[in-house]
């Protein structure tokens, strides 16, 4: 088990997510992590039946946002070396990436999950100004 200093770059899972983000706490079992940039974004859906469409409840999960702070289990923090890149770019980068794989997946999950993820882009463009390609 890695021991993080405040203010060592790191990379962080979070419900299904991943993060570049430096440490600014520590708690018993977690580091406090302040998000930098997205290097995967959160998987649309249920956490607890990750397949399935026939759910109480569909999320629509959004990426944790820029300097947001968040709990992240220790074995899910890992050093992160080199340039942290901007942030911004992270998220279109890594939103692109799951679209495309859902697109290319074509399940009912998937289309699902891609309807989510248009409610989720809208709020990306209203919160930060972005826009996306297609």
């Amino acid at each position: 088990m890695q021991n993080f200093q405040i203010g060592d770059k790191v990379t962080a899972f979070y419900k299904t997510g991943k993060y570049i983000g430096e440490v600014t706490g520590e708690r018993p079992g977690a580091y406090v992590v302040r998000i930098l940039a997205v290097l995967k974004h959160p998987r649309q859906g249920d956490l607890h039946n990750p397949a399935e469409v026939d759910v109480p409840l569909f999320h629509e999960r959004k990426a944790l946002a820029f300097r947001e702070q968040a709990n992240m289990p220790e074995k899910m923090v890992k050093s992160y070396e080199g340039e942290v890149p901007e942030y911004n770019e992270t998220l279109l980068t890594a939103f692109g990436d799951l679209k495309r794989q859902l697109e290319a997946d074509g399940s009912p999950h998937a289309i699902k999950s891609l309807e989510a993820l248009r409610g989720v882009q809208r709020e990306y463009e209203l919160m930060y100004g972005l826009s996306f390609e297609g």
